[in-house]
């Protein structure tokens, strides 16, 4: 007889397996129904329901003195909710009714809303529509029950141009600003964004939360009703370190400048606050938001110049680095003061003869008439005196080669020149090199940006601040968010008796020198003007300065480029004054101060739109 009794081994195992299986599916059960609950919860939400967003109001931008320089204003959408209008012949009337006001191609349009009733999805027909199209749409509305007009928030910059390159722009997400944000609920396909400047440094910050219309689909994503409407949350505002009319005498000076190209930049040299911040050509930003019967107007293809002069901008410096060259010669002790050369209008080198920009010469000068009269003979012999080595190593404390650390995308580091780059590629260094560095020629560049924080160094005795625009940031319920606070980053050590003689020499260059036109009654304005050679053109014009009231520590010093402007004296100077008088308007005499330049005004009436349940755009 065949004993057909199952080994009590492989029966235990017969066991296990059931209790695991048993234990697997509970663990599962467990799973969807208590651990993965809200997961699935929002899943199966998410398929019964759509979402047509309405974008939050992003956070006001305000100059120092609460100007409103971007804010929000009504954003008018076309939405088409199928099912109510069912008939081949009736949605072909619709498109060729609404083709019209809305500057649409019909065929287009009609597509667009055939393939929205077949699916049964809404689908959003136009957006940012200005008021007179919406008011025609207001009456097919009333014909054509199945469209509708919701109001968003949209971005609005009330001055245009004004600060455009250090407020930047939003735009449509592309798909790497998609990749990034895919997992952050509070964007979609078609949010827009901070794309430069500011508004895409602070995006997180001037992000609202926004609002929509949920709708109830069925499970083949057929629409059945509105669910309800939402409430937005605006974004948080910033309010800037910029002095409205320091900013508009900026630009108002590019503006007239002979080319309309360059930059300033102000910094108060005690925090590096940024008090004027402009680069020109500049761009309106409110073209970025325009929608598209808004663009019908604007020639085809045009390029908007967003390339920011003041951080990208790399230019030979010219005799404003003499600042530099000034801080070797006198550290180095190699060269006395009082010692005088004499310049008969140009420098001979052996190989090469170097002239002075003053061709007759300027005959017997030391170190403050030097600077004052911006002798290049005169910094041809002490920096070979001093030498190349050591120009190069105070063009590096004074932070050339560097950038400022702003919270702007792609500042530019500019070029640091001298025997240190070119050891580093096994190249000879020159007597003409050391000639050209000393006066800010040859392969020597800088920005706008780090020319005013050289300038404010001297300033305030060797300190280099982060530069800083944002004083603080307020969330849309009051509470204080942030608050911007001086950062040290570097400091040039000197000895006091050179920063004497320097400080002396730049004055000497207002009172009697090349920067006379800076002259400001009731300050004492210290400055120094440049001519830089540009192989591409005419010179570029530099002037730096600062100015003090009182015998108090400067509260300003700016750097000023005009493109092709030929004279520092005369290009930038005066742009320079116009800056300065407009931020010490308050501490100079009355009868001293010309009338600044008007200050951006806020608009008598910008509508606040309403949001859902009335909520206003603020």
């Amino acid at each position: 007889m065949i004993d057909r009794q199952i080994p009590q081994e492989r029966l235990e195992l017969l066991w296990i397996l059931a209790y695991a299986a048993a234990l697997l599916f509970l663990f599962r059960l467990l799973n969807l129904q208590v651990l993965g609950a809200a997961h699935y919860r929002e899943i199966a939400e998410k398929n019964r329901t759509q979402i047509i967003a309405q974008a939050a109001p992003r956070g006001r931008i305000f100059s120092s003195d609460e100007v409103a320089l971007a804010t929000s204003k009504p954003s008018f959408s076309l939405i088409y909710f199928p099912g109510q209008i069912k008939t081949k012949a009736e949605i072909e009337r619709m498109a060729k009714a609404l083709a019209r006001p809305l500057g649409a191609d019909y065929e287009d349009l009609r597509n667009t809303i055939f393939k929205s009733a077949s699916r049964e999805k809404p689908v959003r027909l136009a957006e940012n529509l200005p008021p007179r199209i919406m008011l025609a749409l207001s009456e097919l509305k009333a014909v054509y029950h199945g469209i509708d007009i919701i109001v968003e928030a949209r971005r609005f910059y009330p001055f245009g141009p004004y600060l455009s390159h250090l407020i930047g722009y939003i735009g449509k997400m592309d798909t790497r600003d998609w990749t990034a944000r895919s997992k952050d609920k509070n964007y979609s396909m078609d949010s827009r964004l901070g794309k430069a400047g500011l508004e895409k440094m602070y995006e997180k910050e001037l992000k609202g939360k926004d609002g929509g219309i949920y709708l109830e689909v069925d499970s083949r994503g057929k629409l059945n009703r509105v669910l309800e409407s939402r409430k937005w949350i605006p974004g948080a505002d910033i309010f800037l370190t910029i002095d409205s009319k320091a900013q508009a005498a900026a630009e108002e000076g590019l503006l007239k400048s002979a080319t309309g190209k360059g930059a300033v930049v102000a910094l108060d040299p005690r925090t590096g606050a940024v008090l004027a911040f402009a680069s020109a050509p500049d761009y309106d930003p409110n073209m970025f938001v325009l929608s598209g019967s808004e663009k019908e107007g604007l020639p085809a293809g045009k390029i908007l110049p967003e390339f920011n002069v003041a951080l990208q901008g790399s230019y030979p410096p010219g005799s404003i680095f003499k600042i530099v060259t000034g801080a070797a010669i006198l550290e180095s002790g190699r060269v006395r003061p009082d010692e005088t050369f004499f310049c008969p209008g140009y420098y001979d080198a052996g190989s090469r003869v170097f002239k002075c920009w003053e061709k007759k010469g300027h005959n017997k000068v030391n170190f403050k008439d030097g600077l004052a009269k911006s002798c290049d003979v005169y910094f041809y012999n002490a920096g070979q005196r001093a030498g190349g080595l050591a120009i190069e190593k105070y063009a590096r404390a004074f932070r050339l080669g560097q950038t400022s650390g702003i919270a702007l995308p792609e500042e530019k580091a500019g070029n640091v020149f001298g025997p240190g780059p070119r050891a580093a590629k096994k190249s000879y260094w020159f007597v003409g090199d050391t000639l050209n560095l000393a006066i800010g020629q040859g392969e020597t560049l800088m920005t706008p940006m780090q020319a005013a924080g050289m300038i404010a160094a001297v300033a305030n005795g060797g300190i280099f601040h982060r530069p800083y625009y944002v004083d603080r940031i307020v969330k849309s319920d009051g509470q204080l968010f942030y608050k911007g606070e001086p950062e040290k980053i570097s400091r040039v050590d000197l000895k006091p008796d050179t920063w004497t003689l320097i400080r002396e020499g730049l004055h000497s260059v207002v009172l009697e020198g090349t920067g006379q036109a800076a002259k400001i009654t009731g300050a004492e304005m210290y400055g120094k003007t440049g001519t830089a050679q540009n192989p591409q053109g005419k010179d570029h014009a530099w002037f730096v300065a600062y100015a003090t009231v009182g015998g108090q520590p400067a509260k300003i010093a700016v750097a000023v480029l005009v493109e092709h402007g030929l004279h520092g004296a005369s290009a930038a100077a005066p742009i320079a004054k116009a800056v300065i008088e407009a931020v010490l308007r308050a501490d100079l005499p009355a009868k001293s101060v010309r009338p600044a330049p008007a200050a951006p005004a806020v608009p008598a009436a910008v509508p606040t739109p309403a949001g859902p349940a009335g909520q206003e755009v603020l």
